[in-house]
């Protein structure tokens, strides 16, 4: 089965969500500064998510230039990786609503660690349809990049309990270990040529 499908559509998905996280913004009824500040929480919250989203549209964008073909299987765990990036939009506004307050933290955090297990999860569908000589078993590697993004999502997760600050550095930190563009595939596929 040709990958073009599945590409576009999951590139359709994350334009929709980055377009319901923009509309989330409420123009303020005041035309002075301190309306605007008083926008700065989901100006934040919007900043970090848009980040993620971009990040998992490069590496997705990535991902599927290693893929030769798909199956019912990879097309299964796309979707289960969309569906937790779709909850981005609802986790962003509800922590710029509420000021970063502690339970919607939590659960930015827990959609946060679920898309990282998603992408994992596509990863390995690809891996093992494609096989452990393919380009990306050879670009991923161990992928500690990956592994490390969970145990900090998972921690962030925990601190929520105690300083929502600390679990928000964790989130801006994992988006900046992220924020470039993995390398890996590019390389992997550079080598090859």
């Amino acid at each position: 089965m040709n990958k073009n499908r599945l590409e576009a559509f999951s590139d359709g998905v994350l334009a929709i969500i980055i377009t319901i996280m923009v509309l989330e913004f409420k123009v303020p009824d005041d035309t002075t500064f301190e309306a605007v500040i008083k926008l700065s929480h989901k100006f934040l919250s919007y900043i970090l998510s848009f980040i993620y989203v971009g990040i998992y549209w490069n590496n997705h964008h990535h991902l599927m230039h290693t893929v030769k073909k798909v199956n019912g299987k990879i097309l299964w765990a796309n979707l289960h990786l969309l569906f937790w990036l779709s909850l981005i939009p609802f986790t962003t506004a509800w922590i710029g609503e509420h000021h970063f307050n502690s339970f919607p933290m939590m659960l930015y955090g827990l959609v946060l660690l679920m898309n990282a297990i998603a992408y994992f999860i596509l990863q390995k569908v690809i891996l093992i349809d494609h096989g452990k000589d393919s380009i990306l078993a050879k670009a991923i590697g161990k992928d500690y990049k990956g592994k490390l993004s969970v145990v900090l999502y998972l921690i962030a997760v925990i601190a929520t309990k105690y300083s929502v600050e600390i679990s928000g550095a964790i989130y801006i930190l994992v988006a900046l270990i992220w924020l470039i563009p993995d390398k890996r595939i590019e390389r992997t596929f550079n080598e090859k040529e």
